[in-house]
């Protein structure tokens, strides 16, 4: 009984592992404790992210899910919970209401460019630009890029707030989301 016991943990063990090697071993990177697969969206797979319920939220309140389910590409500067967490108090709750859906799409948009600009294209319209670029959000207003380093890319919004970029490249099926630690606020 005790070989039988000590073989079914073995097989479970064996079997969770494989599930995590597989998922370590695609195409995948982790965000928020879940697997972001790139033959999915951007929605279906912010869903999953436990550090982006925030921007789920908010991205469901402004209507705006269907938008970033479609073709793209998109490439989202996308906030954590915490970085949501840094706005003044009662900030995001304001933004939720409904009366101020348009405020919240214009924040949100703001995050958002078209076209997928994955690390190594950031770092060449840095390098384009001579140390900074500037990138047109489909807010309409632009977003600042600069490099603080090697592999550490920065953005500065409309407001001249700085957000680092902590998860680069984030595939999707419809563009690439890179994470940041601050919301970006337009002018």
């Amino acid at each position: 009984m005790k070989k039988l016991t000590s073989l079914s943990v073995v097989f479970a063990a064996l079997f969770v592992s494989a599930g995590a090697w597989a998922a370590m071993n695609s195409d995948a990177v982790m965000v928020g404790g879940a697997a972001m697969y790139p033959q999915k969206n951007i929605v279906e797979n912010a869903l999953n992210s436990k550090d982006h319920t925030t921007l789920v939220a908010a991205v469901k309140a402004a209507g705006l899910a269907d938008t970033l389910q479609g073709k793209g590409p998109f490439t989202v500067f996308a906030p954590t919970n915490a970085a949501f967490a840094k706005l003044p108090a009662g900030a995001v709750e304001g933004l939720l209401k409904p009366e101020n859906k348009a405020k919240l799409s214009s924040v949100l948009t703001y995050h958002v460019v078209a076209g997928k600009y994955d690390m190594k294209a950031l770092e060449q319209k840095i390098k384009q630009g001579g140390g900074h670029a500037e990138l047109k959000t489909v807010n309409g207003q632009p977003l600042w890029i600069m490099n603080n380093g090697p592999h550490n890319i920065q953005l500065k919004d409309g407001q001249g707030n700085i957000a680092s970029i902590s998860t680069y490249d984030v595939y999707q099926k419809n563009g690439v989301i890179n994470v940041i630690d601050t919301v970006l606020m337009p002018k």
